[in-house]
């Protein structure tokens, strides 16, 4: 399961078989049940994390009582990283959003092998520009587009990432309540199922066995209107 991991991984799958055989008896594997917390926002950042199995939501508490998810990981992603980097506590908090395994390996063990094996450090550079240069967009979009056009263009980014074909549509392959939207778009609840219902009266999106489908060709058309 590690080394199937590390190869799903933006930034371990760039060294060779016989590099992650190596690296992967660093690792660690622990497992976690539905709503199971992994950290909390304030907690020693001491473990870089990739999700094995199932998916993670990393979400921020609000003075206000409320939670905002930040971002939802899936197999292969790293969560908490930066802290690790940096040796600042987490930022925000995360959490299994099913049953879900994840891999971590220490701080210390982890500069080692970027130290052994450089090209780590240029993955790991391009792989936060990345995340910084979605976290920008999706604050952008938060900032300049109404709701409909938010909660179909995350549909959309999530159907691209963890997204599976089926009979015309595309499944996002990981469960999403309409709270988790929510919070991820920053509305309410209320207004997330009324939008969540237009866009399902539109034939742009369905539901089917706790999954959401999108049309693919039909929500990328919305977006460009």
């Amino acid at each position: 399961m590690t080394i199937d991991t590390l190869k799903k991984s933006e930034i371990f799958s760039s060294l060779k078989e016989e590099e992650l055989k190596l690296i992967s008896k660093l690792f660690e594997k622990v497992t976690y049940k539905n709503n199971e917390s992994i950290f909390v926002e304030g907690d020693p950042s001491d473990k870089f994390y990739l999700v094995a199995e199932g998916s993670v939501k990393v979400l921020k508490h609000t003075m206000m009582g409320k939670d905002i998810i930040l971002e939802m990981m899936s197999p292969g992603d790293i969560f908490g990283g930066v802290a690790v980097l940096d040796r600042k506590p987490f930022p925000a908090s995360a959490q299994a959003m099913e049953a879900t395994t994840v891999i971590w390996i220490g701080r210390q063990n982890l500069i080692k092998v970027m130290d052994e094996y450089p090209v780590l450090k240029l993955e790991i550079v391009k792989y936060f520009s990345d995340k910084l240069r979605d976290a920008h967009e999706m604050l952008k979009n938060i900032a300049t587009e109404r709701v409909e056009k938010r909660v179909a263009s995350l549909l959309l980014k999530l159907s691209e990432k963890v997204g599976v074909d089926e009979s015309g549509y595309r499944r996002i392959n990981f469960p999403l309540t309409r709270q988790e939207i929510a919070e991820m778009v920053g509305t309410t609840v209320e207004t997330c199922i009324r939008t969540m219902s237009r866009l399902q009266k539109n034939a742009l999106i369905k539901s089917s066995n706790s999954r959401i489908l999108i049309k693919v060709d039909s929500i990328q058309k919305f977006l460009e209107d």
